[in-house]
């Protein structure tokens, strides 16, 4: 490994790569070296972050990618595969929060609707993306990683999966499945030298939680739960990942990497 190069020659896909946490890793991993497949449903975004990898010299390609879609992830991992010759790294980071996403500024304390109001579909859809999503991920990168003797995958949950709340159900219910899905599946691959981990993020500032710290009252409850006393960055966040992905972390497996400014400390 070369110094200061944490991801020589290994080749990374990165979901959600257009915008947030999912950006902002795949800017990470590659001025570490990964050469890096950013996949994302906006390909506005996702081909501007792949041209300015590429303008710092980095190793980016852009896929568009409806994580719920299966042939889709097939086609995915297989161009990957054959473009770079290789998967090492899979990070399963997109995903949706079930607020309503013509909403502009949260207007209750939670992002989606309480648990009375929440129709089939609003669940499904959350479940879908948020669950669903990074099972397919992971389902398809197992055979390359085989093939490549080894890997790591790194789903993103949230510190929702881990501790209840006053917040969106649904959005709980997908991040806890996440974190229990990830060590499953750490268990089941371990023999193959297939890491997975989850990372729980706190209240971070993204184009996701942006409608919610809009709203003042949403923001001060927010920081006040926070004990380091100010929301995260996706770079917080995408550091983690990065040290996930890295051989740094060989021997780390099947477990919950927490990012929350001391949140759930309290």
């Amino acid at each position: 490994m070369q110094p200061g190069k944490r991801l020589s020659d290994k080749v990374a896909i990165v979901t959600g790569g257009a915008s947030g946490i999912g950006a902002e890793t795949a800017r990470a991993f590659a001025l570490h070296g990964a050469r890096v497949v950013l996949a994302d449903s906006d390909a506005s975004l996702g081909k501007a972050v792949a041209r300015e990898i590429e303008t710092a010299g980095g190793t980016a390609l852009f896929r568009a990618l409806d994580v719920c879609q299966e042939p889709q992830w097939i086609a995915l991992i297989d161009e990957t595969e054959r473009h770079f010759g290789r998967l090492d790294v899979l990070a399963n980071i997109a995903g949706i929060s079930g607020r309503d996403p013509t909403q502009n500024i949260q207007l209750t304390q939670t992002a989606g609707p309480r648990l009375a109001e929440q129709t089939l579909a609003q669940w499904e859809q959350v479940m879908r993306v948020n669950a669903t999503g990074v099972f397919l991920g992971t389902k398809y990168a197992i055979a390359p990683l085989q093939r490549a003797r080894g890997g790591s995958i790194i789903n993103i949950s949230s510190i929702c999966g881990i501790v209840g709340s006053f917040g969106n159900a649904a959005y709980h219910a997908s991040k806890g499945a996440v974190r229990i899905f990830s060590k499953a599946a750490a268990i089941q691959y371990a023999p193959d030298r297939i890491r997975v981990n989850s990372i729980h993020p706190g209240f971070v500032d993204t184009p996701m939680t942006r409608p919610g710290h809009a709203n003042p009252d949403v923001a001060k409850k927010r920081l006040e739960a926070t004990p380091l006393g100010r929301f995260g960055t996706p770079a917080d966040i995408a550091m983690g990942c990065l040290y996930l992905a890295s051989d740094e972390a060989s021997w780390v497996t099947g477990s919950e990497l927490v990012i929350d400014g001391g949140m759930t400390a309290n």
